[in-house]
């Protein structure tokens, strides 16, 4: 299994990344998908900015789909996950696992979001409707310990 994985800037369609995901392929029994959004944060939210760093980042999350794939028999891994400003409402990340049975696509699913959301490196910052830039977003302890399982 070979994942695609991709940083972006531009918007995604999740459908089509299922589709091209599956074409032509008659071994995939299950497919699991996870799009993140972005947020309002209860209206103090105006936009959410994503960094990373260029080629360390894209490294990192083959290594990580590689390993979702050493661990579970999956037969496909896409991971798709977008850099700059998003407003409220727009698409962060997508990850879409595909294998012969659903335990093990959800289950790759889950761990490799469970990765994205405590150990990529992508930092977050966030811009209030106020007007000001908040702080650098931290992992919260509940994505902490949900990652902490795969350990």
């Amino acid at each position: 299994m070979t994942p695609i994985i991709c940083i972006q800037r531009e918007d995604f369609d999740a459908a089509a990344e299922v589709a091209s995901l599956t074409a032509g392929r008659a071994d995939i029994g299950a497919v699991v998908t996870f799009t993140g959004l972005c947020r309002d944060e209860g209206g103090r939210l105006a936009s959410l900015e994503l960094e990373h760093y260029p080629g360390m980042a894209e490294a990192e999350l083959t290594r990580v789909a590689e390993e979702a794939g050493a661990r579970w028999p999956i037969t496909g891994a896409t991971i798709i996950h977008r850099f700059g400003k998003m407003a409220p409402g727009d698409n962060i990340v997508l990850v879409v696992t595909a294998s012969s049975h659903r335990r093990a696509a959800f289950e790759a699913a889950e761990f490799l979001m469970d990765y994205l959301k405590t150990r990529a490196p992508f930092w977050k910052r966030e811009h209030l409707a106020d007007g000001t830039t908040g702080e650098w977003v931290e992992a919260r302890g509940d994505d902490d310990n949900a990652a902490a399982r795969w350990l």
